[in-house]
């Protein structure tokens, strides 16, 4: 069986705030982008077990929630180079509390947390995909997709080379908040910016 692998890079994009996400919006539709999955809230949560083994090793596994969709995934190593290359495994699961469940019974559980608003657009008949994500640091696209697809569209959306991160989320909210001067726990968006839960019908 092939390793699938995941080929990546994020770009910061222009200001912060709504005014931000708008223009990224716009620029995405001028160049033939169309919203393939709608804005989203999504709860990542990263687990490790008591020594801390999977970060030490340079790995990932996480639980993430999208709406009403859950997804556990794995990520291997990564490979040095311009663009974020790794391993990456997932499947889904049917219930968040289960899912954690499972992996706390296993030795596995949350050691951080990250929130965003994520919205998922692509072309017709490329090989890519971009997301637009409202994080708590910054709002960013993400490209994933070959090597020459992100070069090339990246280019094509006006952001050099030399703006390329590789960074996972967490390292940037620890990089945000060490320029802030303050300790880092999880990454949350505001209270106010989140979705409020719904009433349970009687």
């Amino acid at each position: 069986m092939k390793t699938p692998i995941e080929t990546e890079i994020k770009v910061r994009v222009g200001s912060d705030g709504k005014a931000g996400v708008a223009k990224a919006r716009a620029l995405l539709r001028r160049h033939g982008f169309k919203t393939t999955a709608p804005r989203v809230f999504e709860q990542n949560l990263v687990l490790d077990d008591a020594k801390g083994t999977i970060r030490e090793r340079g790995l990932l596994l996480r639980v993430r929630a999208a709406g009403s969709v859950v997804t556990c995934t794995f990520k291997g190593p990564e490979t040095p180079g311009r663009h974020k290359r790794r391993e990456e495994r997932e499947f889904s699961a049917n219930d968040l509390e289960a899912c954690m469940a499972v992996f706390a019974a296993l030795g596995f559980k949350e050691v951080f947390r990250y929130e965003k608003y994520r919205t998922e657009f692509a072309r017709d008949g490329e090989p890519g995909l971009v997301t637009l994500d409202e994080t708590p640091v910054g709002n960013f696209m993400e490209l994933e997709g070959p090597s020459r697809w992100i070069d090339r569209t990246t280019k094509n959306l006006g952001f050099p080379r030399k703006g390329y991160i590789t960074d996972s989320y967490g390292k940037l909210y620890e990089d945000w908040c060490q320029a802030k001067g303050i300790d880092p726990g999880d990454m949350r968006l505001p209270v106010a910016s989140r979705p409020r839960p719904k009433k349970r019908g009687w």
